[in-house]
């Protein structure tokens, strides 16, 4: 295959939707000349208002000067017709999610393009190899995902199909930088960087909810507080709507061929069935009165202190976290080789549930509370207390009395391999690899990626390295061994990176080194 020289100046959108528009938009104010088709001859008008109104806000705010505006206003014209797109450097097509659709759109306008014209997809689940093989020259298909709304979600994925001309995809790359995004480099595989990654914090919150360990507010409390996240997984499901989440979580189990990282739960399903799809419809897994989510406080925390606390020596550095915080609040260290009969045992599995952990160190599992402290104690926004099915009220509440003192919340849960962090985390960190070990993008693309696009505090990559490859790496592997699912299986990219001390955002030394001398 040669490469050509792709230079853009001209674009069709096809499609008029909010994708489209937001593309435009961006185009537009790039200086770029834009020309909108749709199947639907009112829609190319009404979406010329709409950017018309926004140049307008954007003005009216002092975000965008008067001639700016106009000049951007004057870039955008209609298309009556495909043949009208026949002079465009570069066609996006922004229309439904359906392949044989797709396929037909390319056939069409190939007939209409010249041979220099680029066919980009922003397609958020389809593959684009599949989108080329109806193609006479599937070379200049690539795939061009932006992120709803586009002005303001600043990362593009460039995505190359196997029969796609990488000059095809440099062009893009140039292209997204010239309209203020961030673009992003990968495979063609199913979902991609992002929403491949995104399948960790869904999945694995739906699953805990599954299991009954918590409720969907307090999992998105401990994900956004405990753990620093924008959003917890339950607030993102009602942000993006179960009428397009769901749809992408069973798509992209299936293009995996039933990979069990990534398997879907029962209960998006039934919520979808019954039009419980988000903000959208005022009501999800939360209600929602005015655009705003309803929540119920939440109960205060009890005050009666443990005469005495007895900590595990399992995980040292754990133990010390928790025998600050008793005292600060003025409890007791228990120092014996095994409790006292009067102590409160707290134990700190990583990966492991309170009842193996107890089982595992012979303790009395009705006086055993789990602490997590994968993130750190001091200075915590929340703490997270995990009980036994043994654990005594007054075992709860003593320990609930402890971590409160210094005034942060604490969540209780039910006993859960893992608590909700670590298990949400360690699989996000988990898939990041794979989809690194995979050579679908590269190491700083996908945390890049991961952060433009989901709002995570650090990518999957760094997030591992920050709380050290070895400590997740335990929580897989702890998960794996209690609960028997490979779904908790280490990618080997982390398993390897964590034996050997290196960092996880980190190639392989040789082609690192053979990067270096070209």
């Amino acid at each position: 295959m040669t490469s050509r020289n792709f230079s853009i100046e001209t674009i069709g959108i096809v499609g008029t939707g909010a994708m489209g528009r937001g593309i435009a938009q961006i185009a537009a104010l790039a200086g770029l000349s834009v020309r909108l088709y749709d199947t639907n001859p009112t829609a190319i008008g009404a979406a010329r208002d709409y950017l018309a109104e926004t140049f307008a806000k954007l003005t009216a705010k002092g975000k965008l000067d008067q001639a700016r505006s106009l000049a951007a206003l004057a870039n955008v014209s209609g298309a009556q017709s495909i043949a009208d797109l026949a002079g465009c450097d570069l066609v996006i097509e922004a229309i439904v999610e359906k392949l044989d659709v797709k396929q037909a759109l390319f056939r069409e306008l190939e007939t209409v393009v010249s041979g220099r014209c680029v066919l980009a997809s922003n397609t958020s689940s389809l593959s684009i190899t599949a989108i080329a093989a109806g193609c006479t020259d599937p070379s200049r298909v690539v795939g061009y995902h932006f992120f709803n709304p586009v002005p303001l979600m600043k990362v593009v994925e460039v995505i190359d199909g196997l029969r796609s001309d990488p000059a095809a995809g440099d062009a893009l790359m140039a292209l997204a930088r010239r309209m203020g995004h961030t673009p992003v480099r990968a495979k063609d595989m199913p979902g991609f960087i992002v929403n491949h990654a995104g399948r960790g914090m869904n999945t694995e919150g739906l699953r805990i909810a599954g299991e009954g360990v918590a409720s969907f507010a307090d999992i998105d409390r401990i994900m956004r507080e405990q753990a620093g996240f924008r959003l917890g997984p339950f607030e993102l499901l009602d942000l993006t709507a179960l009428d397009v989440s769901h749809p992408v979580m069973e798509s992209i189990y299936h293009q995996f061929y039933e990979e069990p990282r990534f398997t879907p739960s029962p209960i998006t399903g039934t919520r979808l069935a019954g039009g419980l799809l988000g903000r959208k419809t005022g009501e999800g897994f939360y209600r929602y009165e005015d655009g705003k989510q309803q929540v119920s406080a939440e109960a205060p925390a009890p005050t009666d202190l443990p005469k005495a606390v007895w900590i595990s020596k399992r995980y040292p550095q754990a133990r010390e976290a928790v025998a600050q915080l008793a005292t600060q609040a003025g409890v007791t260290l228990d120092e014996g080789v095994t409790p006292a009969a009067d102590s409160l045992i707290v134990v700190t599995p990583f990966g492991h549930d309170a009842t193996t952990a107890a089982v595992d160190e012979a303790l009395d599992a009705s006086r055993v509370v789990a602490v997590d402290t994968l993130f750190p104690l001091v200075g915590a926004r929340r703490r997270t207390l995990m009980t036994t099915p043994a654990t005594t009220r007054a075992a709860r509440d003593t320990a609930h009395a402890l971590l409160a003192a210094d005034g942060v919340p604490v969540t209780v849960i039910r006993d859960s391999t893992g608590f909700v962090a670590q298990r949400v985390v360690a699989t996000i960190v988990n898939i990041g690899c794979d989809i690194a070990q995979k050579q679908i993008a590269t190491p700083a693309d996908i945390d890049l990626a991961v952060t433009l696009g989901l709002g995570y505090p650090r990518g999957p990559l760094a997030l591992g390295d920050a709380l050290g490859a070895t400590t997740i790496l335990t929580i897989l592997r702890n998960l794996s061994s209690v609960l028997g699912e490979p779904r908790y299986r280490p990618s080997p990219w982390l398993a390897r990176r964590a034996q050997l001390g290196l960092s996880l955002t980190q190639g392989d030394a040789a082609d690192i080194q053979t990067e270096t001398q070209q």
